[in-house]
């Protein structure tokens, strides 16, 4: 009867943690943190790199001013993440950057017009991303750091988008 139950068990908690080898949010505090920190540092390093590709290959000054911006901020919460990771003693590594980068390097071989739209798609996509951890965390934590950390950054978050949607409607 114990053996049963015990496998029983175990066979949930890996049903839960492993639903089509996605990591799935579960109720441990230190487990939705970390995979806050991974999961953000990794949008916002593929936010990095496409602003940064989006100032040298825009034909928009709309473009390379808000990529600039985009850049600037995303660098203050990629160091933000770092340190109070590092705090936590939660490591992030570069595990998937070939899936990470896919979006770069579709934006590399983008042409003129074609590669502000793919980028000001791309950007809005990752940020709205970048938003749903913030607010899922937000709901998940009561890590006072992380929560300074969500109602600094997700204001300017929404503000990138908004602006970033604006410049779109202005290009097409």
């Amino acid at each position: 009867m114990i053996l049963s139950v015990a496998i029983l068990a175990c066979n949930r908690k890996k049903s839960q943690e492993n639903k089509d080898n996605k990591y799935v949010l579960t109720k441990n505090p230190e487990e939705t943190e970390a995979y806050f920190f991974v999961a953000t540092s990794k949008t916002t390093k593929s936010i990095i790199s496409k602003s940064q590709l989006a100032h040298h290959k825009s034909s928009e000054k709309a473009v390379k001013d808000i990529s600039r911006q985009i850049e600037k901020s995303q660098n203050e919460l990629l160091h933000q993440i770092n340190k109070i990771a590092v705090q936590k003693l939660i490591i992030i590594n570069e595990i998937n950057t070939a899936v990470t980068n896919k979006d770069v390097y579709e934006l590399q071989n983008k042409k003129d017009a074609e590669f502000d739209r793919a980028y000001l798609n791309s950007t809005a996509k990752s940020l709205s991303e970048t938003i749903r951890l913030f607010e899922s965390v937000a709901n998940e934590t009561n890590d006072t750091v992380i929560l300074k950390l969500v109602t600094h950054y997700l204001p300017k978050q929404y503000e990138f988008l908004r602006k970033t949607e604006k410049i779109k409607k202005q290009i097409n």
